[in-house]
């Protein structure tokens, strides 16, 4: 019997795409439904990627091993009495502990173990290398999809967690490209190819660091100064800039930072020598690519995670990248090369891409329940009552958004600067569709307008979101609802009611969120 005549399988979820927060919202679905009606949920994870090199997205094939985690004020931390990354959803920190992470450091060997063990758990089954032909619909409701093999799935509750909503747009549901919440849809963030380095011990990787910047910070080093020219391309102001990279306000060389399982790279001393090799302006729209200031993630022995190496993307490569399963270009595995024999001139004996592209962001869908602005998470996010969590990071665009200073500047804006990082209280709204009703999309591409996205885009967060998606897909599937019906105070309630609810500690920052509203007003009008 071919594909094509094959009776459809019919599941009560159907999650597409393997990043982690919709793997972990999956596994709480099918927890909360036999919670609820002492049996078993029929799950289906479906992803473009290959699952023999790994489930887990871009933190397992992307080999993203260094972790955003959440950022908190001491004060907040101290007042509340929490640790250091504040108090993350039950369930990733269950994933963390399974994967064996001690802070920061996540071994992808490790991590699609712990994943493949808790859909084993729950009895999710899987298909990996899938292409949409079309999806099936029932009204305005998602009733299955068919694949290009010719196979169909039915299914009643849907979570896409692809980084460009492939499946919500296959659905129908409007998306915008790139930053086009501002305005500017062929702008997007760049995306990295994360690679792994042997050979070449902490310990040496500082040495050598800090040989280069004494040497960087001495004029009298000819050497070391044509260096820094070439890297940046003789642009006289960027030289200043290099030279300023290198020490603190306090006259410091500003070495890189050795922690626990990670390594925080703080100078520009490592990219100049690499550009300098390469002949190439660090100046990543100049250039095409730029070797970042490193976050190092610590694997053990002398395995080094390395999310350093970024690519210059327009919004629409960012979507033809992602709807072509992550893969990286014949220019950036060239790349690969040159950054190999470079990490082989400090010792290094092999250096490993993943097999994945890491893709921050491409795009943001429209028409969810209630969109989430980055002023309305300087306002404290949700309120208190309704939360299902807290989270806090950085409103970072690493690489910057092109075209936007401009924008800035031509609507009456001098800064596009916002460094106070909101500490926001979590629901699940801004995931719903409210046009495909049993449909959630949790990702960086989730219902984020203006710079929210940048907060938007972390996976501890979005798993948080995850989490209690699939707590709504079990109350939905229970009491015969969609997931758009459901709202943060019935998640909230079941948290509360299992002892998994973190604690709520969201802050208001009434200053910097009119700026930054006024910002996201003026600029996506």
């Amino acid at each position: 019997m071919t594909a094509a005549t094959q009776p459809p399988r019919s599941y009560d979820v159907i999650g597409f795409g393997d990043e982690v927060p919709g793997v972990l919202a999956l596994v709480s679905a099918a927890r909360e439904y036999r919670r609820r009606t002492s049996k078993a949920l029929r799950t289906l994870l479906m992803f473009k990627g290959n699952s023999q090199e790994g489930i887990g997205g871009h933190l397992v094939r992307g080999g993203l091993a260094y972790l955003d985690r959440c950022t908190l004020p001491t004060d907040i931390r101290q007042a509340y009495g929490l640790p250091i990354f504040g108090d993350p959803s039950a369930i990733y920190q269950e994933f963390l502990h399974r994967a064996g992470v001690a802070q920061i450091a996540l071994d992808p060997r490790k991590a699609d173990a712990a994943l493949r063990a808790m859909l084993s758990e729950v009895g999710a089954d899987i298909i990996s290398r899938v292409q949409i032909q079309s999806v099936l619909r029932d009204g305005g409701k998602l009733r299955g999809v068919q694949l290009t093999t010719g196979s169909i799935f039915l299914g009643k509750q849907f979570i896409d967690s692809s980084v460009n909503a492939e499946f919500a747009q296959a659905a129908g549901v409007q998306k915008l490209q790139g930053f086009g919440t501002f305005g500017l849809p062929d702008s997007e963030l760049p995306v990295t190819l994360v690679f792994e380095s042997q050979g070449l011990s902490m310990q040496r990787l500082k040495t050598i660091e800090l040989n280069y910047l004494k040497r960087f910070t001495n004029p009298n080093d000819a050497e070391a100064q044509h260096y820094i020219a070439i890297a940046a391309g003789g642009d006289s102001a960027l030289i200043d800039q290099i030279h300023k990279s290198f020490v603190d306000e306090k006259g410091n060389l500003r070495t890189m930072y050795v922690g626990q399982d990670h390594i925080d790279v703080r100078s520009r001393a490592l990219s100049v020598t690499y550009h300098a090799f390469r002949g190439k302006k660090m100046v990543l729209a100049d250039s095409g690519v730029l070797l970042d200031q490193a976050n190092i993630a610590i694997l053990g022995g002398d395995r080094l995670s390395w999310n350093a190496l970024m690519f210059y993307v327009t919004g629409a490569q960012a979507e033809a990248l992602a709807r072509g399963a992550a893969k990286s270009t014949p220019a950036m595995i060239e790349e690969i090369g040159f950054v190999t024999k470079w990490l082989k001139s400090f010792g290094a004996t092999t250096v490993k891409p993943a097999s994945e592209l890491y893709i921050r962001h491409a795009g943001n869908i429209q028409g969810v329940v209630e969109p989430l602005s980055g002023a309305q998470m300087l306002l404290g996010g949700v309120p208190p009552a309704e939360a299902i969590g807290t989270f806090g990071y950085y409103l970072d665009v690493r690489g910057g958004i092109t075209g936007l200073g401009k924008k800035a500047a031509e609507k009456g804006m001098s800064s596009v600067s916002f460094p106070h990082p909101p500490l926001f209280n979590v629901g699940i709204r801004h995931a719903l569709v409210r046009s495909v009703p049993n449909l959630a999309v949790v990702s960086p591409v989730s219902g984020f307008d203006g710079y929210a996205c940048a907060a938007g885009r972390i996976v501890e967060f979005n798993t948080m979101v995850g989490h209690g998606v699939g707590i709504a897909a079990g109350i939905a599937l229970s009491s015969d609802r969609t997931l758009a019906s459901i709202t943060n105070a019935e998640v909230r309630q079941v948290l509360a009611t299992t002892g998994k609810l973190p604690r709520i500690y969201g802050q208001r920052y009434t200053l910097e969120a009119t700026r930054l509203q006024n910002f996201e007003s003026i600029m996506i009008a």
